[in-house]
């Protein structure tokens, strides 16, 4: 299991940052940062959310609830954009719900 701080380390590389970046974008100092992906000291609730935001993941994802990254970034969207996009995706699981049902009667 991917702990914290590795998920935070691998975050902060694929977003091409450095530890001093990526803790100038928080408000904390680059050991702390450094702290957090060793897992010596663990962010606080605020910070958590701001990593949420600045990486465009769950915070479920950041503590390790969530398996995998599914969060869509639709800031600046108008809200039409945004409920075309609930619909779409509404229609994809019904898709795949009917999919998997299939599968199981054949089996």
């Amino acid at each position: 299991m991917v702990n914290f701080g590795e998920k935070l380390k691998a975050l902060r590389q694929e977003a091409g940052l450095t530890q001093k970046q990526l803790a100038d974008r928080l408000g904390v100092t680059k050991s702390t940062v450094s702290y957090y992906e060793l897992a010596l000291r663990y962010p606080s609730t605020d910070v958590i959310v701001n990593l949420a935001e600045a990486f465009h993941v769950s915070t479920d994802y950041l503590l390790g609830v969530e398996k995998k990254q599914q969060t869509i970034d639709v800031t600046g969207l108008p809200d039409e954009d945004i409920e075309f996009l609930e619909h779409a995706v509404n229609l994809l699981r019904k898709k795949n719900l009917e999919r998997s049902k299939v599968r199981d009667t054949e089996r």
